[in-house]
């Protein structure tokens, strides 16, 4: 049986490092190829000797798909490219392919520049790496090779990320990345067919939460904000440059403008320009209301956010601050943070999830001493607020996937074990699907049942029509009875008479003959004049005839009578019928083998 294996290389029973491969009809793909934000040693790239111990990773893989542009599922694919080796195509959608670049030069420059380390990509590996990008538009199918097919639906989440449904043959896999099946501020809900893939392998960040209403959140995040402002604090906000960060800019612009408030809001680096360039540039894959919008009035063009410079850290008096990287691992929003975390009138907000090892991971979970580089300690006075504006699915969405594609398995990855469990166990239960959450480096291997696709002939359906009862439903399997034939590589199921028509071939007849012994002290003749008279009580709606020739006939079952030659009062009858009286067939050998009532004349 053909057998579809999954395996992650990171992002197994984890967030971070995302990294997943698929090997599908004998061809391999690489799923996302991200960074572990946690890690600064090797653990911060996926594993690449699991697909080979030496050589370049080229004849091993068919192809690699990226879902977006977060750095833990693109930050890695230069150094698996140009430092590896890899020359196959990249797969992403345009926006992606815009952004990415920008977002691994921005980490390349933080790593390598500031912090000094060697064994990194240099600004050319990016560049090269990003030669080999093949965009992807959405819904367009794309053949990779002659057999293996991809097609990328709208995934919500970030600007440019996608769904992907990858095809060879009858087998198909949907990959989800991150996706989001709520609308925002600037993006619209994931959407996909009802693909029925053999696997769905969905991300599970939130695989245990179900969100309170978004109304409610934003509510409590003004609050927050205002309240910090009023009594003369600062506010951070660490954010990635794209994503969250314009749906956050965007309610407090409005806010801002509702409540006539004056105190500033900066965003840190020169990210936002650009990533506000691709806003505009990309506009068609944001949401209805902006789309609509966009002629009178660029929701991405702020009045009241301002660009940010470091001096401005130490300015007196409140401000908010929106600053890059969002998990405080590094970069502006964690020297902005050291600066500010020892004073009580100040707050940070966590606006989404924040990955084991990272500040703002520790800062969540109360550490209230941390140790920073150089053996100092920080202590953080400042108030510490989490409040999920996280463009992921959360448990009702991924289980609303789950009901638009109808996966016949589902495998989870992106998630801590704990959670994953939890959701596995639901969606089992309510869908009566396995569930599968392999941890980095383990494998799961589905077998699948390949479908034949098969036409129908239109006389076949309007005689089941005839017969009664609806056309088929996909939902409720019906047997049909008719010819299978193969002509020109396709299968069709047809009537018989037409069968035997289209391959020129004569009908045989099959019969069944069936002995049944009665004892009945008349002659044969009147035996079968009995016979004929029990079965017309018997059977109403039926043709049944008695004919000359000395035989009974009930539809196309013919009876005759002959009496043994031991005994005369043994008559022996011999019915025989044709494959389509089956049934009836042997309901008559059964009443006749029970005997003859006495009354009868």
């Amino acid at each position: 049986m053909p057998e579809i294996k999954v395996t992650p290389l990171g992002a197994g029973q984890d967030v971070g490092r995302s990294c997943i491969l698929v090997s599908i009809g004998g061809k391999n793909i690489m799923l996302d190829c991200g960074m572990h934000m946690g890690y600064n040693d090797d653990r911060r790239f996926p594993d690449f000797s699991y697909i080979t111990q030496n050589g370049r990773l080229t004849d091993f893989l068919d192809c690699v798909i990226i879902s977006h542009f977060h750095l833990d599922h693109c930050g890695a694919l230069p150094y698996m490219s140009e430092m590896v080796g890899y020359d196959g195509p990249i797969y992403m959608t345009h926006p992606t392919k815009a952004i990415c670049p920008i977002l691994l030069e921005d980490f390349r420059k933080i790593t390598v520049d500031k912090k000094g380390e060697t064994n990194f990509f240099t600004s050319q590996m990016i560049k090269d790496c990003m030669k080999k990008v093949v965009p992807l538009n959405l819904h367009q199918t794309v053949q990779v090779d002659d057999e293996l097919e991809i097609k990328a639906y709208y995934a919500g989440h970030v600007l440019g990320a996608a769904m992907v449904h990858i095809k060879v043959g009858s087998e198909s896999v949907v990959y989800t990345g991150d996706y989001n099946m709520t609308p925002d501020r600037h993006l619209g809900a994931a959407w996909i067919d009802k693909c029925r893939p053999d696997i769905l392998i969905s991300e599970s960040t939130y695989a245990t939460t179900i969100r309170d209403s978004k109304r409610c959140r934003e509510r409590d995040f003004l609050k927050k904000v205002h309240e910090t402002i009023e009594r003369g604090g600062k506010v951070l906000i660490p954010v990635f440059a794209l994503g969250r960060a314009q749906e956050l800019c965007i309610l407090l612009e409005t806010f801002w403008e509702r409540m006539n408030l004056k105190a500033p809001i900066y965003f840190s680096t020169g990210l936002t320009e650009k990533a506000n360039h691709y806003y505009k540039l990309f506009i068609t894959w944001t949401n209805q209301k902006i789309r609509k919008t966009f002629v009178q009035r660029n929701m991405f063009e702020f009045k009241h956010i301002k660009a940010f410079d470091r001096s401005y850290a130490d300015n007196p008096g409140p401000m908010v601050v929106f600053a890059t990287p969002g998990m405080l691992h590094a970069g502006q929003s964690l020297q902005i943070f050291k600066k500010w975390a020892g004073n009580e009138k100040n707050m940070v907000i966590m606006p989404g999830y924040c990955v084991q090892g990272t500040i703002g991971h520790k800062i969540l979970n109360g550490q209230r001493k941390l140790e920073m580089e150089g053996r100092a300690t920080l202590d953080v006075k400042l108030q510490v607020e989490y409040m999920s504006f996280s463009a992921h699915a959360d448990a009702k969405g991924i289980m609303q996937l789950i009901r638009m594609a109808e996966p016949r398995n589902m495998l989870l990855v992106h998630g801590e074990a704990v959670k994953m469990e939890f959701l596995k166990g639901k969606i089992e239960q309510e869908f009566s699907i396995d569930c599968y959450m392999p941890a980095n480096g383990e494998t799961t291997t589905v077998t699948t049942n390949p479908s034949v696709p098969v036409d129908i002939s239109l006389n076949l359906l309007k005689r089941e029509m005839a017969l009664g009862g609806p056309l088929p439903d996909p939902k409720k399997p019906r047997t049909m009875h008719g010819t299978l034939i193969m002509k020109e590589n396709s299968l069709k199921l047809v009537s018989s008479e037409q069968a035997l028509k289209e391959l020129g071939l004569n009908e045989h007849q099959l019969r069944f003959t069936c002995r049944v012994q009665l004892q009945d002290p008349h002659s044969d003749s009147d035996t079968l004049h009995r016979i004929y008279t029990h079965l017309k009580s018997v059977l109403k709606g039926y043709t049944i005839q008695h004919l000359p020739d000395g035989t009974v006939m009930v539809e196309s079952i013919v009876i005759k009578v002959s009496s043994s030659a031991e005994d005369t009062n043994t008559k022996v009858l011999l019915l025989s019928w044709s494959y389509q009286d089956e049934d009836l067939g042997s309901f008559l050998s059964t009443l006749l083998k029970k005997g003859l009532p006495s009354g009868l004349c």
